[in-house]
C-alpha cells in the first residue's frame, strides 16, 4: 500500500515542497503546519501549489485544502482557528499529567478504564461513561506503564492504523539496545500516550512536518532528553505507516539529528544513532536521503498486522526491515531464527541470503536465495527470468514493451519524477514527499510494546 502511494505521487504530477515551519505563512489544520505541494503532470494547472494536511490522506478524515495563491477572508481564517480548536484533545498534557497521579493514588478497585474513550476516568466522571464498556480490574500501576496493554490498536489505514511488535521483535530490539550501551531510546511514533506519561518522558509530535503541538515546553523537554549527560547513549527508533512518504520523513529525522548534535556539541559529520523500521522495498528512496545508513536482514513481526507476522495468516517472509546507521556488524542477529555472520560482508544475514562472489554480497532482500543473471550483471529475485525485448529480468508474466510513465519534469520516457537529472534546475526544494502519517505521531523516551 505505502510504495502504491509513493509511486502514485512522484508518477501522478505531485511535488512536495518542504517549508520551514516557522514560516508563520504557512496555512495549519489540527495536525499542525500543512504541507506545500505543486502540480507538475499536465494540464491547465499544472505549475499551481496548493496545501493540504500533513497527517491524513483522505478527505474524509481531514478535508483540508487551500491552493497557495488563494485569498482567505478573515471570517474564514477566524473559522478555521475555532476547528482547529476544536480537535484539540479533551485536555492539555499538564492536565494529563495531574488526571494520572490523581488516577494512580486510588485503590485498585477505583480505577477505571472507558474502552470506548480509550481514557482513564476518575469516580467523579463514572456517570458520563455509564453506557460505555468500561475495565475495572486489574488496572495496576505495572500495566499502567505499558499503555499497549490497554489500549486498542486504531485501525484506519489513511490516517492512524497502529501496529504493535510482536513479542520476539520487541525483545530483539530491546536487547539489542542493551548490548550496544543506550540508556535512552528515542520512540517516535507512539500515539495516544499522553496521558499515561510525564511531559518530560512524551511529546505530542507529527513526525511529517516536525511539529511539537505543545510549542515551546515540548521542545524545551525534547532537547533536554536529547543531551547524553553522564555518558547516557540516546537512540532513535522509530516505526512509521507505511502509506507516508519517505522523504517528509527523512526531513524530520534530519531535523531531530540535528538538535541532538547542538544538544550533545558533536561534529557536523557525526549522525544520532537511529534506527528506522520499513518496509525493505523502499531501501533506495532512504538510502537517497540517509547514505549512510544500511539495510539490515532482521525481518519484524507485528501481532496485529493481516500480513507482517508468522503463522497461518501471515507471510512466510516479513517485509519489515530495520535501517540504521549503526554498525551492521555490531548488531547480531538471532541465530536460532536461521541468521548466520558473513565473514565477506561483516554483517548477520537471513539463511537463504547466500553470498554471491559476482557481486561480492550477499544480495537478497526479501529472505530467498537469489540469483545471479550474467546479462543485468546482478542478482535477481528466484522467480524472475531475464527478458530480450525488456533487456532485462522480470516475471515472467511481465507485461512486456509497454512503456511507462515517464519524467513530469522533462518529458522522457527513460526515467520518472525522482530520477531527472533537471529536476534540480527547478526552483524548488526536493526534500520532502506527501506524508499519510497516523493520525497524530509522538515521541516518548520509554521503548514500547
Amino acid at each position: 500500500m505505502g510504495k502504491i502511494l509513493d509511486d502514485a505521487v512522484d508518477s501522478g504530477g505531485i511535488e512536495v515542497i518542504i517549508q520551514n515551519e516557522s514560516n508563520k505563512t504557512i496555512p495549519r489544520c489540527p495536525h499542525g503546519p500543512a504541507l506545500l505541494f505543486e502540480k507538475t503532470g499536465k494540464g491547465e494547472e499544472k505549475g499551481r501549489r496548493f496545501y493540504a494536511c500533513s497527517a491524513c490522506r483522505d478527505r474524509k478524515d481531514c478535508n483540508f485544502f487551500q491552493w497557495a495563491d488563494e485569498k482567505i477572508s478573515e471570517a474564514r481564517m477566524l473559522a478555521r482557528e475555532e476547528q482547529n480548536r476544536s480537535k484539540m484533545p479533551l485536555f492539555t498534557h499538564q492536565e494529563y499529567c495531574s488526571r494520572f497521579r490523581e488516577f494512580v493514588s486510588l485503590s485498585l478497585e477505583q480505577r477505571r478504564f472507558c474502552v470506548d474513550c480509550q481514557m482513564l476516568i476518575l469516580p467523579g466522571e463514572w456517570a458520563n461513561h455509564a453506557k460505555h464498556k468500561a475495565l475495572s480490574e486489574d488496572i495496576t500501576v505495572q500495566r499502567l506503564k505499558r499503555p499497549s496493554l490497554l489500549l486498542c490498536p486504531l485501525v484506519n489505514k489513511k490516517s492512524n492504523a497502529q501496529y504493535l511488535f510482536a513479542d520476539r521483535s520487541c525483545h530483539f530490539l530491546l536487547d539489542m539496545f542493551l548490548v550496544l550501551g543506550f540508556q535512552k531510546i528515542l520512540c517516535v511514533g507512539t500515539p495516544r500516550y499522553c496521558q499515561f506519561f510525564g511531559q518530560n518522558e512524551f511529546c505530542h509530535y507529527n513526525m511529517f512536518n516536525h511539529h511539537f503541538f505543545d510549542n515551546e515546553e515540548a521542545v524545551t523537554f525534547f532537547q533536554s532528553f536529547l543531551r547524553e549527560e553522564g555518558g547516557a547513549k540516546v537512540v532513535m527508533v522509530t516505526d512509521p505507516p507505511f502509506g507516508g512518504l519517505v522523504k517528509p520523513l527523512a526531513n524530520s529525522f534530519s531535523q531531530m539529528s540535528m538538535t541532538w548534535k547542538k544538544q550533545n556539541k558533536v561534529s557536523d559529520a557525526a549522525e544520532m544513532p537511529m534506527i528506522w523500521i520499513f518496509p525493505y522495498f523502499f531501501e533506495s528512496r532512504i538510502l537517497e536521503c540517509f547514505p549512510s545508513f544500511s539495510m539490515l536482514d532482521y525481518q519484524v513481526d507485528y501481532d496485529n498486522h493481516p500480513l507482517y507476522k508468522h503463522g497461518k495468516k501471515g507471510r512466510k517472509q516479513s517485509p519489515v526491515r530495520l535501517f540504521t546507521n549503526l554498525s551492521p556488524k555490531d548488531i547480531i542477529l538471532p541465530v536460532d531464527e536461521g541468521y548466520r555472520f558473513c565473514s565477506v560482508c561483516e554483517r548477520y544475514v537471513s539463511a537463504g541470503n547466500k553470498h554471491c562472489p559476482k557481486c561480492d554480497t550477499c544480495p537478497s532482500k526479501d529472505g530467498r536465495e537469489w540469483r545471479h543473471c550474467d546479462q543485468c550483471g546482478r542478482c535477481v529475485k528466484p522467480s524472475w527470468r531475464h527478458c530480450s525485448s525488456c533487456a532485462h529480468c522480470a516475471l515472467p508474466d511481465h507485461p512486456c514493451g509497454q512503456s511507462q510513465t515517464g519524467c513530469f519534469n522533462c518529458g522522457s520516457h527513460k526515467h520518472k519524477l525522482r530520477a531527472c537529472p533537471k529536476k534540480h534546475n527547478k526552483q524548488m526544494p526536493v526534500e520532502g514527499g506527501r506524508g499519510a502519517p497516523c493520525l497524530s505521531k509522538h515521541i516518548t523516551g520509554k521503548p514500547t510494546a
